[in-house]
């Protein structure tokens, strides 16, 4: 069986998520995709957590119970959000490899590093083993290929960071992990009657926004 994890280097649920790959089947064909999430929200006009002053604050403190509880250490950068790109592109340009993706991830989230910092992205690009940051930063093949890529997951459905794609099927959010070794494990059990019945539940009503009164 195939399956595609699409992620961002901004987001700590990836970090966490990224900690559970090891669990996933030995003879899973596993994809790693690198993505721009802003690109994502844009595309279905979402905002981000962080954009929402309360659910930033929430989403800072679950993610740093969520890495407590799983015994994972967590250690937020100087500043969030931030601009993932240039550390995407670096990913990338390694070649999307496990060994880079989990230490872009661990840059950022387990040492806290702060990889707008060019000092920060070239310890990065040596430790993933790229001699010339700035070359594959600039590279417009590298910058196109992350494009595709996130082009490629909205296609997919996907809206949010950490997603597996598995035979079409979009399972969001690191704590959907147990969801996904069900499915790998009984792709039949999401297949019953009330299975298909809520994929295609109808539309109850529409929220409308409505301008302020006054």
């Amino acid at each position: 069986m195939k399956a595609h994890w699409v992620f961002d280097v901004i987001s700590p649920f990836s970090y966490l998520a990224s900690k559970q790959l090891a669990q996933l089947p030995e003879d899973l064909d596993l994809t790693l995709v690198p993505v721009l999430f802003a690109g994502l929200l844009n595309h279905h006009g979402q905002v981000g957590n962080a954009e929402i002053a309360s659910k930033r604050r929430f989403t800072y403190r679950f993610a740093m119970w969520r890495a407590r509880k799983m015994g994972i250490p967590m250690r937020l950068p100087p500043a969030h959000p931030f601009n993932p790109l240039h550390a995407l592109r670096l990913v990338v340009g390694a070649g999307s490899t496990r060994h880079a993706v989990e230490t872009a991830l661990d840059f950022v989230f387990q040492r806290g590093r702060d990889v707008m910092d060019p000092g920060v992205l070239a310890d990065l690009a040596k430790e993933i083993g790229i001699s010339d940051a700035r070359a594959v930063i600039e590279n417009d093949q590298v910058k196109q290929r992350l494009r595709d890529n996130t082009d490629w997951a909205i296609a997919q459905g996907a809206f949010g960071v950490p997603t597996f794609v598995i035979d079409g099927e979009l399972f969001w959010g690191h704590d959907a992990f147990d969801m996904v070794l069900d499915y790998l494990r009984d792709p039949g059990q999401f297949a019953d009657a009330e299975m298909r019945r809520i994929d295609d539940l109808p539309v109850g009503v529409v929220r409308t926004q409505k301008p302020p009164s006054g």
